[in-house]
């Protein structure tokens, strides 16, 4: 029983110099830290999207924001308004240009490219319901000018000969 004893002492000491000798390499760490870069400021983007017609406000709409830099689109980050049709971004850096595009089903798409050069920024963005297509065939009342396709000429027939 004493020899048991005596093995368990000795564990528990080789334990304490491992975790003793663990511990001090960890605080003597020879490297060098790494440099904090700052994050750049951040502009608070609300945007407000309703319905043109009425002025009510959407629903469920796809707001996209794709920053740019230069002509290359750095990415993408999309939104859902809420049932006030808002939604609300702050992850854009101030000085950065953007292009937002708002989608809704059963509604035209809106997009624009806006410079972020304020902190706080609200856009209220009015859709439409969808027109009808033009088209050549039709007659457009209110056009400026309304060219018809020219009807085909046709050809004298020569006289019949014997």
């Amino acid at each position: 029983m004493p020899h048991r004893t005596i093995i368990r002492i000795f564990m528990v000491l080789v334990g304490l110099c491992l975790a003793g000798t663990l511990l001090s390499a960890q605080t003597s760490d020879t490297r060098k830290p790494r440099k904090f870069k700052v994050p750049p400021l951040s502009a608070r983007i609300e945007v407000i999207v309703l319905r043109d017609a009425n002025g009510k406000p959407l629903e469920n709409a796809a707001v996209v924001f794709h920053p740019i830099e230069g002509d290359h689109d750095k990415g993408v980050m999309e939104l859902k308004t809420n049932e006030e049709g808002k939604c609300v971004i702050d992850v854009i850096p101030i000085g950065d240009t953007v292009r937002m595009q708002v989608i809704a089903r059963g509604f035209q798409t809106s997009g624009e490219d806006f410079k972020v050069d304020k902190e706080d920024l609200k856009l209220t963005v009015r859709l439409r319901r969808p027109g009808e297509q033009f088209s050549i065939y039709k007659s457009h009342s209110g056009a400026q000018h309304t060219e018809s396709a020219p009807a085909p000429e046709k050809q004298a027939t020569p006289p019949a000969t014997k």
